[in-house]
């Protein structure tokens, strides 16, 4: 093990990108209040014009980690003419397998590398957005925030995606069908209920929650042009397990991605035959994954046509942002402590040391929400279930 890897493995290392990530994250959220009080109500297209560099500004020092720190890259398959006219250019409803502890982050590399991951956005759970920082950005940022209880959220999901689609660069939005990650437990619980419900039985997934991409549709027709259905998947035998504890020891991880883009007009107008819709593309996903574990290859036994893929590395824009917050970041602390030590202000160290200790405790805390073992229970919400 080479110097830099060990360097890359030590605490300090870490605590110094916990601090650039939660004190810039904090003053994008000031920033980003400001503007919400003084330049929404006035000129909401200016708003959400600088809302994409403050979004991007917080999102990408993540990408940093993975396409910079731990060297990753992403193998993109797509059809050549769909990416060369579409890709980056659209809205777009992203419907994507939820499989990974960083499946999020895979997808975020995709889109930092077409040029929109400051206008991605997602469907999510109301809490998060009481959540400092990465929670406070999303509700700045006007994501699509659920209730969990579906009459309430077909009026959210009407107005909020109008809303999210009206801003004036591609936005892209995605949708969790399955609802909660891929685990071996939720998986025995989805066989059990398609088996009930006389549902396709699938062997790389969950059952998908139809209602609120039926709910959904009526919002979209009109403003967003197309689908991406995303696969993603890792190798089985791969070195590196794909885990953010992985990525942070500075170990490269290698998403696969195959993208398909459907029309929204091929998806049928009726909520009946959209439903069966979803149910369709999620056995043809299943295909997909199932010949990617079994042949090494997404298209020899799925049916699917092949289409050429592009290696994504990091672009210096990732670089260069989290190098300036790094530099901002952590030469404020190292002033105030210095400062604090020299003066004897014993109250202010300890108030430091203190927040610095928290925004550790937080970065542990992300780590251990974004495990598998942590998602959600299956089936826990029968209201935003499938039909």
């Amino acid at each position: 093990m080479s110097s830099l890897e060990k360097l890359k493995q030590q605490r300090l290392i870490h605590l110094c990108i916990a601090i650039t990530f939660f004190t810039s994250g904090l003053i994008i959220n000031f920033v980003q209040l400001i503007l919400t009080l003084t330049l929404k109500p006035i000129n909401i297209w200016l708003f959400r014009k600088i809302m994409y560099y403050l979004c991007y500004s917080l999102y990408s020092q993540l990408i940093f980690i993975s396409d910079w720190y731990s060297n990753s890259s992403i193998k993109v398959y797509m059809d050549a003419d769909d990416l060369a006219k579409y890709g980056g250019k659209e809205h777009v409803l992203l419907i994507m397998n939820h499989s990974y502890e960083i499946d999020w982050l895979a997808g975020w590399m995709f889109t930092e590398k077409m040029g929109v991951l400051g206008n991605c956005k997602a469907y999510a759970k109301k809490v998060i957005a009481y959540i400092p920082v990465i929670g406070w950005c999303w509700k700045f940022a006007e994501f699509v925030f659920l209730e969990r209880a579906y009459d309430k959220d077909r009026e959210i999901i009407s107005h909020q995606l109008k809303e999210v689609f009206a801003y004036p660069d591609p936005t892209w939005l995605l949708l969790n069908a399955e609802g909660t990650r891929f685990t071996p437990k939720k998986h025995e619980a989805s066989l059990k209920f398609a088996q009930e419900r006389g549902l396709p039985v699938l062997k790389h997934h969950l059952i998908p929650r139809t209602k609120g991409f039926t709910a959904s549709l009526s919002s979209l027709r009109g403003r967003c042009p197309a689908i991406y259905d995303i696969n993603l998947v890792f190798k089985n035998d791969a070195k590196n397990s794909p885990t953010i504890s992985t990525l942070l020891n500075g170990k490269p991880v290698e998403p696969y991605m195959l993208v398909r883009r459907i029309p929204m007009e091929k998806v049928p107008e009726n909520e009946e035959k959209a439903t069966e819709w979803l149910h369709e593309l999620f056995r043809e996903k299943d295909k997909i994954i199932d010949s990617f574990h079994s042949t090494g290859s997404f298209f020899k036994t799925s049916a699917v046509k092949e289409v050429p893929y592009k290696i994504y590395s990091g672009r210096l824009c990732s670089l260069i942002n989290f190098a300036v917050w790094a530099f901002i970041s952590v030469s404020m602390v190292l002033y105030y402590l210095i400062s604090s030590l020299l003066a004897q202000n014993w109250l202010g160290l300890s108030i430091a040391i203190g927040i610095l200790t928290t925004f550790y405790l937080f970065m542990v805390k992300a780590i251990n929400m974004s495990k598998i073992s942590k998602a959600s229970t299956y089936g826990a919400d029968v209201k935003m279930g499938t039909n």
